[in-house]
């Protein structure tokens, strides 16, 4: 793997927002990534480097995180402005069609897609999302998301991460957890806060449960393209019900269960590598 590019375009509204982008082969579409709710660009650094350069992986950094601008509009930070956010970084780039990666919000912002540009999709990924999501875990979500944390020390933070997240992983160590952190955290003069802007809780914690966005039609237009799900079988996110109905909803789906772990995956537990693998082998081309 060669050195990630990291740069940054402007999109309509004048913020300046990361990607980072590993080369790979034009062969074949690249591997676009889109992180979580709290999550940045570091999430995908384990994944590029196992893809690239056969793939070329772009992962983009939603506003508001980490070496995005923050919206002084927290009202903006909803998945619609998401979604047009990809596709200017597309556009940006000249990326005609990708093979979408979504974690969480990453993979509902697939889903938009799905519907309203879905010639950009050549593939996609779902980790641990889907168009019905538990209550159970919007709740816990949020209990910590926009909540401001201080940190005298990564072990601190990582002891936090680790209660805000107490059914991820029974496998997970104190050190897996510093390094969660370091994925998740910046520093600030010697104080460990979580790298996001807080504001981007507001519309999540304003979202009323009635009535709620059918988000069956967006799964229904993704799953016309290749499609793999992938759910940790502890998730409090996508429960197993929700992902057999979506298994039943697009019989092409494929369908990996990652054993022991919560929401959501890292996608380099043996279960998630052996299924992406698989699925990226019908875009691999000769080169």
């Amino acid at each position: 793997m060669t050195e990630p590019v990291d740069a940054f375009f402007t999109v309509r509204d004048g913020l300046k927002l990361h990607y980072r982008d590993y080369a790979g082969s034009d062969a074949r579409p690249p591997l676009l990534c889109l992180p979580g709710l709290t999550r940045n660009t570091r999430d995908f650094a384990d994944f590029a480097e196992r893809h690239s350069p056969r793939f070329r992986v772009v992962a983009l950094e939603f506003r508001g995180r980490g070496s995005s601008d923050h919206d002084p509009v927290a009202a903006r930070y909803i998945p619609p402005t998401y979604v047009q956010d990809t596709l200017e970084l597309l556009d940006h780039l000249g990326i005609a069609q990708a093979i979408f990666v979504g974690t969480s919000l990453g993979g509902l912002v697939t889903m938009g897609i799905a519907v309203t540009q879905p010639q950009r999709i050549a593939g996609a990924i779902l980790n641990d999302v889907g168009p019905e999501l538990s209550s159970e875990g919007l709740d816990r979500i949020r209990t910590y998301v926009g909540r401001p944390s201080r940190f005298a020390s990564w072990d601190e933070a990582a002891r936090q991460l680790a209660s805000n997240n107490a059914s991820f992983s029974a496998r997970y160590t104190h050190e897996d957890w510093v390094r969660m952190a370091h994925r998740t955290c910046r520093e600030d003069d010697g104080i460990v806060c979580f790298d996001y802007d807080m504001a981007i809780a507001a519309p999540f914690a304003e979202a009323s449960p009635t009535p709620q966005f059918d988000m069956w039609p967006l799964f229904r237009a993704l799953a016309q393209k290749p499609l793999l799900v992938i759910r940790g079988d502890r998730s409090d996110l996508l429960s197993a019900e929700a992902a057999a109905k979506m298994q039943s909803e697009a019989p092409g789906m494929q369908l990996a269960v990652v054993k022991g772990v919560g929401h959501a995956p890292d996608l380099d537990e043996p279960e998630a590598v052996a299924a992406i693998d698989a699925f990226l082998k019908q875009f691999e081309g000769a080169d």
